[in-house]
């Protein structure tokens, strides 16, 4: 079982580091490669956009609207900094609930324990936050125990998401790794990456 309660308490600073991140993002970058295969810095862009809206939902247990495919969609738009600003604030503020954490609620039409949503999210911010970072030169801070907690998270999280494409196969990094290599080792990502 992951450790919930470091996981709860590292979504803000998380979401602050890939904040920054967004924030620094040159736009004439949009078409550069990222470590995530087939998704350019747009595309991942794109991701984070599509999903945010049904991760804030099951944080609340709501139902999110229904959308077309993400890949059928281009939520990447004039405004789209302050477009995905405003749906990080949203998603942190969902979080800050303690209802977010507590019993079961629904995800892509799957129901699963409400504290994986947290997980979900922190694992995004931290990782979707790296990507962007490394694929547009732009530095990633994210602090060690932020970092374990969403090794944390991973551990549960990754081996069910290799099953849907969602994370890479493993790749191994030195148990005396940083924190934050050990994370993008267990996500299928080589700490190494460079475009």
């Amino acid at each position: 079982m992951p450790n919930v309660p470091n996981i709860r308490s590292a979504v803000e600073p998380a979401a602050a580091a890939f904040l920054d991140v967004l924030g620094a993002v040159p736009d004439d970058e949009l078409k550069a490669p990222t470590p995530c295969e087939d998704y350019a810095v747009r595309d991942l862009l794109n991701h984070l956009m599509y999903w945010a809206p049904y991760l804030i939902a099951a944080a609340r247990k709501a139902r999110a609207a229904s959308q077309a495919g993400e890949r059928d969609v281009d939520l990447v738009k004039d405004e789209w900094r302050l477009a995905l600003k405003a749906r990080v604030t949203e998603l942190v503020e969902a979080l800050r609930e303690p209802s977010a954490w507590e019993g079961v609620t629904t995800f892509g039409g799957v129901d699963l324990p409400a504290e994986r949503i947290g997980s979900m999210a922190l694992t995004e911010f931290v990782v979707h936050g790296w990507d962007l970072a490394v694929a547009t030169g732009v530095e990633f801070r994210c602090d060690p125990a932020t970092a374990m907690a969403v090794e944390s998270a991973l551990v549960e999280l990754a081996p069910q998401g290799r099953g849907y494409g969602v994370f890479g196969a493993e790749i191994a990094v030195p148990e005396t790794a940083v924190p934050l290599a050990r994370v993008l080792g267990l996500s299928g990502r080589d700490p190494d990456w460079s475009r």
